[in-house]
């Protein structure tokens, strides 16, 4: 997997020493919000490291390292979407929210995505009233496109077309 590099990130495929901070991430409640909504057991994290983001694609999910620390901070990338689309998808740990991390981590994904696999556009879905994520898009040049209404959850559509 192609490693990607931004000013203060390195991002690169996981690697078992990310494992007690993904799986401390992903037992925290307010981290889990708004990505699955509830906390996840350490066995459910562990299951999840172990297995990853297995797709056979040149899409990079990467963990998220801050580089002034080279500490784990969180997860994220590009991933498929039904109907054939590509998706972007972050998260952080929550020490590192507010700080601009998330953006520009983003970014560094919608790059690569735009220059290196000639995408013609990037999607993203937001839970509804996770508006750090939604200003993320929005920093980011994503466009609202809809909203899509569930019975527990709602999402916000949003797409970002390669010029």
């Amino acid at each position: 997997m192609t490693v990607l590099e931004t000013e203060r990130l390195l991002l690169r495929e996981p690697q078992l020493e990310d494992l007690d901070a993904f799986c401390a991430m992903e037992m925290d409640p307010d981290v889990r919000r708004f990505v699955g909504g509830y906390p996840r057991t350490r066995e459910e994290a562990e299951r999840r490291f172990r297995n990853g983001r297995r797709h056979k694609t040149n899409l990079p999910f990467c963990s998220i390292i801050l580089k002034a620390e080279n500490s784990y901070i969180g997860r994220g990338g590009l991933h498929p979407m039904p109907g054939g689309a590509v998706g972007l998808g972050f998260y952080l740990a929550r020490p590192y929210w507010g700080r601009g991390l998330a953006t520009e981590a983003a970014r560094a994904f919608v790059d690569y995505g735009f220059r290196e696999l000639k995408l013609p556009r990037i999607v993203s879905a937001v839970e509804v009233g996770n508006a750090a994520s939604v200003r993320v898009l929005e920093k980011t040049g994503f466009n609202f496109l809809r909203r899509e209404a569930g019975e527990r959850r709602s999402f916000d559509h949003f797409e970002l077309r390669n010029s």
